[in-house]
């Protein structure tokens, strides 16, 4: 079968400078990949006793590789000897590129957001990964995966993955409570609100130091799951797509995507945010809210826990909150919605060649929705990682947990509804209120209206197009375009297949 190589930028926004580095447990620098404790060949036919050897391939969300603790107990647990490659999350995309190009996927293959699948589509259509949906009536755990969610993975009308769920409407706001405090202000009702606090967090020396060496919020070079979409969204942009006239239209061609791109304008202007954010990971984009720089984190709530904790280290005076109900220009609250999962795994054929095979990692992941392997998935070892309370689980030691179950918990797959895992108790008061809010944000969600379509043209030429968009939303905020010069971006992607993409959308939709 002839490999076609697929597209993934380094960036699915712009390129990063930084690449995260690994190291295996015990302070030796590895190259970002690690093993757990077996070989790395497609299973071969064996015995019922005998252990299945799988290799999976997944993103780093951690600063170092796991040691193999979690990975011997799943392999007691599944009957399975297991080899997890993680590769740093900042630069996953350009991993997933090379090791598809060189035919050298593993038998699991994890990807790393919703736009990553999007890329690995014309990969799919090819022949390239094995259809399992019409086996998961066969695994009674699977079957419990979500038709919603299922549907919004499918291709063509087939299901090649299985999805690691997410909560839905979990976008919001993380930012410093203290220096809210000191400076008397209250959770931010409206945009223009959200903009006065930070405003101050960078003017009125909210740590007392001082010296202005604050800003407001800290952003990545990434304009969907950074600061970029979730404000867009609160100022009434749609989510990818939206109707107007009564036709589907992409969110850049509303108004509203205008309004953002000046709000952003703004802050950078007037310096509220990291100048440089177009050019700034994932990791520094924390950094700059752990070290005491900035005062704001706009993205999933879910990650206070973890950047409150690197945050005390440093400031250990530091508080914490989150917020989500901000209000756009309308009076209205909205939230963008996520299509019900984080990532998808695939199988491919190059590695899996029967499907006796197949069936045999759909039994490995069959076991990971059970109760048990799901607890230890997500919360570790009992009584070492994590106590159970009235029916919950309690971490015992965030870093530890951080640092030695995480990855895993990244590379679960299910809900906590599938798979009967155990629902958690916070570690700090602000986290119990995210938890609380991703559910009040379902109210206001706002749904992409084609996550479940397929454009032809879109699979084809969509992710040069949508550089072409990325790059000129940049420039208007950095000031080097006007309204005049992103407007001919707009001309540009239509007259490149846009405008086919929109006809192919808006025929599908009508259906």
């Amino acid at each position: 079968m002839k490999r076609k190589l697929v597209s993934i930028p380094l960036s699915v926004l712009l390129v990063s400078s930084f690449a995260l580095a690994a190291c295996s447990d015990g302070g030796k620098a590895t190259p970002a990949a690690t093993t757990g404790t077996a070989g790395t060949a497609a299973p071969k036919a064996t015995a019922d006793n005998t252990p299945t050897a799988i290799t999976i391939m997944a993103p780093l969300n951690t600063a170092q590789t796991p040691p193999d603790t979690i990975i011997k107990e799943l392999e007691k647990l599944t009957n399975t000897k297991l080899t997890y490659q993680f590769f740093p999350a900042d630069t996953y995309e350009e991993k997933l590129n090379t090791t598809f190009a060189t035919g050298a996927l593993p038998q699991v293959t994890y990807l790393k957001n919703q736009a990553t699948f999007i890329q690995m589509k014309s990969a799919i259509r090819d022949g390239q990964f094995w259809e399992i949906g019409p086996l998961l009536k066969d695994f009674p755990n699977l079957s419990k995966l979500k038709s919603t969610t299922n549907d919004n993975t499918k291709v063509d009308g087939k299901l090649y993955t299985l999805y690691r769920g997410v909560d839905i409407a979990r976008q919001g706001l993380i930012y410093r409570k203290d220096w809210a405090d000191k400076l008397g202000l209250k959770p931010p009702a409206t945009t223009e609100d959200l903009y006065a606090m930070m405003k101050a967090f960078t003017e009125n020396d909210p740590d007392g130091n001082g010296k202005k060496d604050t800003i407001g919020l800290t952003d990545r070079n990434d304009l969907i799951y950074g600061a970029f979409k979730t404000v867009a969204t609160w100022l009434g942009v749609p989510n990818n797509w939206g109707e107007k006239d009564g036709k589907l239209q992409p969110e850049f061609m509303f108004p509203e995507y205008v309004a953002t791109m000046d709000y952003f304008k703004k802050l950078r202007n007037e310096g509220l945010i990291n100048k440089d954010f177009a050019a700034t990971s994932k990791t520094d984009q924390q950094k700059l809210f752990t070290n005491g720089t900035a005062g704001m984190y706009i993205g999933a709530m879910t990650d206070v826990s973890s950047l409150n904790k690197d945050l005390i280290k440093n400031v250990p005076t530091a508080v914490v909150d989150v917020h989500s109900m901000v209000a756009g220009p309308n009076g209205k609250f909205a939230s963008w919605a996520l299509p019900g999962f984080a990532n998808v795994v695939l199988f491919p054929k190059s590695a899996i060649k029967t499907e006796a095979e197949l069936k045999k990692v759909l039994a490995f992941f069959d076991k990971m929705m059970t109760p048990e392997v799901a607890n230890l998935a997500n919360w570790g070892i009992k009584d070492a990682n994590y106590s159970v309370i009235d029916n919950k689980a309690k971490k015992l030691d965030e870093e530890k947990w951080t640092r030695e179950v995480k990855p895993f918990t990244d590379a679960a797959i299910g809900d906590e509804d599938t798979t009967g895992r155990y629902l958690g108790i916070p570690t700090i008061p602000a986290q119990g209120k995210a938890d609380e809010l991703k559910i009040a944000n379902l109210k206001f969600a706002v749904q992409d209206p084609v996550a479940a379509l397929d454009s032809k043209t879109y699979l084809e030429k969509g992710v040069q197009l949508q550089e072409v968009i990325k790059d000129a939303t940049n420039k208007y905020i950095y000031g080097t375009i006007d309204k005049a010069g992103f407007d001919k971006a707009i001309e540009d992607w239509k007259s490149r297949g846009g405008s086919k993409i929109m006809e192919e959308y808006n025929a599908l939709y009508k259906k």
